[in-house]
């Protein structure tokens, strides 16, 4: 991250004392930028921990993954036909300078929104072809979530933790049926078990259907045929309604700590 940026940073942190003062009363109260909340989350890591060099980074090229893939095997990270290609992750990458001077990453997030059903609801807009429906058949969008998980997990091949964190929200990610009402008085409910409105299980394929709303950033080691083998799970965190900045910070900042914890970093 360039120079000028952390510096203001640090001095907005400074000054608002967390992550309340940075996003305002109303980023509170409404839908947050994910990058922005990691950014908070950067500076309060380089805070609460002096004695560590962090480093905040937006995008990752798919040349450096190739690397660290060739590094630990030479038949793995040979194949890039387009030099430019990388991964730009919403809430960008964070990385702490181990003992060793490498660079190794703490946490890495992402927000999707899909699914306006409630809001539509709430407002009493009709949607469909001939706008006469409450709801809309969910799309499938979210799935391209996968891609940017998985070039963290190559480039993370080596590591004993996953710090990538998922936000969603939407009504398309219920955990739970909701009753919305419309302005009309009607009270419209939203089953989480409606397949043509729910897409969360389209996502729980990059956890291993793990319980959502947990942090799962240590990975997991199961033995087949008498051989370990690791596995690398997201951590899933959903809402119906809009993230709020602490609440994304707050976790973030969990899932950044167990990554230094497991990293030998810090002991609390």
């Amino acid at each position: 991250m360039k120079k000028n940026q952390t510096n203001r940073l640090s001095k907005q942190h400074k000054k608002s004392k967390g992550p309340k003062g940075i996003f305002g009363k109303s980023a509170q109260q409404h839908d947050v930028s994910v990058k922005d909340v990691s950014l908070s989350v950067f500076e309060t890591l380089r805070k609460n921990f002096p004695q560590l060099e962090f480093r905040y980074r937006d995008k990752l090229k798919k040349s450096e993954i190739n690397r660290k893939l060739n590094d630990v095997d030479a038949r793995l990270g040979v194949t890039l036909f387009v030099e430019k290609s990388e991964i730009k992750p919403d809430g960008g990458i964070i990385e702490v300078k181990d003992s060793k001077g490498n660079w190794r990453i703490v946490l890495v997030s992402e927000a999707k929104h899909q699914g306006k059903d409630i809001e539509n609801i709430s407002k009493g807009i009709l949607v469909g072809k001939n706008k006469n429906q409450d709801t809309m058949v969910a799309g499938n969008a979210i799935e391209r979530s996968h891609k940017n998980i998985n070039e963290i997990r190559n480039i993370m091949v080596d590591e004993k933790h996953f710090p990538y964190v998922l936000f969603l929200q939407g009504s398309n990610f219920l955990t739970e049926s909701i009753t919305v009402k419309s302005p009309d008085g009607r009270e419209v409910e939203l089953r989480y078990t409606d397949g043509s409105l729910n897409r969360i299980d389209r996502l729980t394929a990059a956890n291993y259907s793990l319980p959502i709303n947990q942090n799962s950033c240590k990975n997991i080691f199961i033995t087949i045929d008498g051989q370990k083998i690791m596995l690398q799970a997201v951590s899933i965190y959903t809402k119906a309604m809009p993230w709020m900045a602490e609440e994304m910070h707050k976790i973030m900042i969990d899932i950044a700590k167990t990554s230094l914890r497991i990293l030998n970093l810090i002991n609390e």
